[in-house]
């Protein structure tokens, strides 16, 4: 019954951490497009709050979960190669979550020299890696 609790309170973290992965480079595509003063701490204010209040914990509360899941169901290695490769998968999503926290401190300098457009590419990739990571845990395909 404790497996079905973390499950479900892993998935819950997982959602809301998605959410702010698919959120904040959207707020980054804005921010690029903005050129006054005012637009420009609000949208600081915005993304530090997402990243800090939301990503952050939820990221944690994801991995803490997740790891509490295997440590407790530790044959889940032994049913194929899909969870390494969503494990590794998972990693470079938190790669990724590094990645917005970077770029939210060079747009808080005003050192971002990047446009829209690549914010607009860079607002996609958490969905590949959620399409990924979805058809492994449920196909399982490998």
């Amino acid at each position: 019954m404790l497996y079905l609790w973390l499950k479900a309170l892993h998935i819950i973290a997982v959602i809301c951490w998605f959410a702010g992965l698919f959120y904040l480079p959207r707020l980054f595509v804005y921010h690029a497009m903005s050129s006054d003063a005012p637009s420009h701490e609000r949208f600081c204010v915005m993304e530090r709050k997402l990243y800090r209040g939301i990503m952050v914990p939820s990221m944690i509360a994801t991995l803490a979960l997740g790891i509490w899941m295997l440590v407790i169901n530790p044959s889940l290695f032994a049913t194929g190669i899909w969870l390494h490769i969503k494990l590794t998968l998972v990693l470079l999503l938190v790669g990724y979550h590094h990645m917005c926290g970077a770029l939210l401190k060079k747009f808080a300098r005003g050192e971002n020299h990047r446009g829209h457009v690549f914010y607009r590419w860079f607002n996609e990739v958490p969905v590949i890696f959620l399409l990924a990571i979805v058809i492994l845990v449920v196909v399982r395909p490998f």
